[in-house]
């Protein structure tokens, strides 16, 4: 269930998919109040930390951070409160059996637009150990010298 970003991505969790294996991905609505959507327009957020959990049936994304936005006086919030995701009922009690049985962990890779909403990408990943990420770099390190190789190849024929 791969969904790839339609619009303008307003930032991206790169930490996640060097700390954990991406299994599948699901988009859901996120809910804001005016002032945090006007930082969010000028980039002020921070996903890097952040992860998901669902309480009484519902889905929160915490540790997002959003700085207030400037112009913002007595209407901004808490840059770092608990905000709510949007998605159907069933995803979300599908998403509670796979991480309270398997050990998965809910994760928001990206943040962007989609129209004029603000959409949240929340990875179900599993967590990597330290050889994991050493073969994951080793991987494409070795990418990257065949790349550079055939590049060279190409420029002397």
């Amino acid at each position: 269930m791969e969904k790839k970003a339609t619009g303008k991505i307003i930032a991206q969790n790169k930490k996640a998919w060097h700390e954990y294996f991406v299994e599948e991905t699901y988009e859901a609505g996120i809910e804001l109040f005016g002032t945090e959507v006007k930082s969010l327009r000028a980039g002020n957020v921070n996903l890097k930390d952040s992860y998901c959990s669902i309480d009484n049936g519902e889905l929160f994304v915490r540790q997002m951070h959003v700085s207030p936005y400037e112009h913002g006086n007595i209407f901004n919030r808490d840059p770092l409160r608990p905000r709510k995701l949007l998605m159907h009922k069933r995803e979300i009690l599908k998403l509670f059996g796979l991480v309270a049985q398997k050990g998965y962990t809910l994760v928001p890779l990206q943040l962007y637009f989609k129209g004029s909403n603000v959409k949240v990408q929340v990875g179900l990943c599993r967590g990597k150990k330290l050889y994991d990420k050493r073969d994951a770099a080793a991987e494409k390190q070795a990418s990257r010298d065949i790349d550079r190789q055939m590049k060279s190849k190409q420029y002397t024929d």
